[in-house]
């Protein structure tokens, strides 16, 4: 009983003076969008959020593309709705308010990073 007493106090010391988090909300929010839940979304949606070629298939000797939309320029309302609603293709992930929330801020931090290599600053 005294043993597991210390720990428990120890470890709410600990958390009271320790940083939150041992990684960044960047990092934390570019792994979950290279792996939510099982696959990324960077898988279709491709590295910036710019949408991708999916599969690419033939039907009665016609050649049709499976696109992915592009995610990295659409409001955040609009961002949030997209994990509420149904989709063809896109699997359904039970994301938390705040993962959602990460991947939203991660698309915008990366496009921003891009926008200012290509205008040369850093």
């Amino acid at each position: 009983m005294k043993f597991s007493f210390s720990i428990i106090t120890f470890l709410l010391v600990l958390k009271m003076v320790a940083n939150d988090s041992f990684i960044t909300n960047l990092e934390y929010a570019k792994m979950l969008y290279q792996n939510p839940r099982g696959i990324g979304c960077d898988k279709c949606h491709g590295r910036y959020g710019e949408g991708k070629i999916i599969a690419k298939y033939k039907q009665k000797g016609k050649i049709y593309y499976l696109k992915s939309p592009k995610i990295n320029k659409v409001s955040k309302e609009d961002f949030f709705k997209s994990f509420s609603s149904r989709h063809k293709i896109m699997p359904k992930y039970f994301l938390t308010y705040q993962e959602i929330n990460s991947l939203y801020f991660y698309l915008q931090q990366i496009n921003k990073k891009t926008k200012n290599k290509k205008r040369g600053k850093k």
